[in-house]
C-alpha cells in the first residue's frame, strides 16, 4: 500500500498509444456538406475505468467530472473497463483491504457508467479520437501498475506530463515525489496548478494534477474541465 500511496493515482491522459487522433478528423456527411449550419459531429472519446472507489478503483469525483465536461463539450463517450478481478477490495470507511472479498473491475466500473459499459478488450483505436484515464488507485492496481501520467511516461519516451508541483509544500502536494518517478522514466515533468492542464502537442497527451493536490473539490473539477477542453481541441472539436 505504501508504494501505491506514493504513486496515488489522479491524473488523466489522452494518449495516442491507445487512441490516436486522426490526421484528417471527421469526414463531413453529404447532408452536412449541403447545409453549412449543420452541427459538427462530436469527438469520439473512450473513457477507461478501473473499478469504483479511489482506494481500489477509479476516483469517482474525477470520473463524474470528466463525464460532465465531455457532455458539455458535445463528445460521444463510450466507457470501458477490463473484465478481470480487482487486485483486492478496500473498505473505504477504514482504508484497509477487506479479507476474503473479491470483485470484478468491469462490474464495479458499471456502477459509474450506469450500466453502459464494455470490456476494455473491445476498445479499438480506429473507433475513437481520444482516450481518457481517470485516476484512483485502480489505475495502478487493476490496469498497468502505474498512474496515468506514469503510464504515458512508460509508453512514450520524452513525453511531457504534469502531476502538479515537485515539492510537497507543507502537505498541499503530498504526492509530489511522483514527478521524480516520471523523470526517471525519461519523460519530462511540467509544473502546473490544480486548475490547469498541460498539453504535449507533439505526442497529443494532456494531463492535469487533479487529486495530486490536497485542495477544494471545485478546483479539481476546474482542472479536469481544462483537460477535457484541451483534449477536444486536439481532436478538432
Amino acid at each position: 500500500m505504501a508504494a501505491f500511496r506514493v504513486l496515488v493515482a489522479s491524473r488523466l491522459a489522452a494518449t495516442p498509444a491507445f487512441a490516436p487522433l486522426p490526421l484528417g478528423g471527421w469526414a463531413p456527411s453529404p447532408r452536412a456538406a449541403l447545409h453549412a449550419s449543420a452541427p459538427r459531429p462530436g469527438a469520439r472519446v473512450a473513457l477507461v475505468l478501473s473499478g469504483c472507489g479511489v482506494y481500489d478503483g477509479t476516483e469517482l469525483h474525477e470520473a463524474s467530472a470528466i463525464l460532465v465536461h465531455l457532455s458539455r463539450g458535445g463528445a460521444k463517450v463510450q466507457i470501458f473497463a477490463p473484465d478481470v478481478p480487482q487486485m483486492h477490495v478496500v473498505d473505504h470507511s477504514k482504508g484497509q483491504p477487506s479479507e476474503g472479498e473479491t470483485r470484478n473491475v468491469l462490474a464495479e466500473s458499471a456502477r459509474i457508467a450506469r450500466g453502459k459499459i464494455a470490456d476494455l478488450a473491445r476498445l479499438s483505436a480506429a473507433d475513437h479520437d481520444a482516450v481518457i484515464f481517470p485516476g484512483g488507485f485502480g489505475a495502478a492496481k487493476n490496469l498497468l501498475c502505474c498512474i496515468a501520467p506514469v503510464l504515458a511516461a512508460k509508453v512514450l519516451r520524452g513525453v511531457e506530463v504534469t502531476v502538479g508541483h515537485e515539492q510537497e509544500e507543507g502537505g498541499k502536494w503530498p504526492h509530489a515525489g511522483t514527478a521524480e518517478v516520471i523523470k526517471a522514466l525519461g519523460a519530462k515533468h511540467r509544473v502546473a496548478e490544480v486548475t490547469e492542464a498541460h498539453v504535449d502537442r507533439r505526442n497529443k497527451v494532456v494531463t492535469t494534477p487533479a487529486f495530486m493536490c490536497d485542495t477544494e473539490l471545485h478546483l479539481v473539477h476546474d482542472g479536469l474541465g481544462a483537460m477535457v477542453r484541451e483534449v477536444l481541441e486536439l481532436a478538432g472539436h
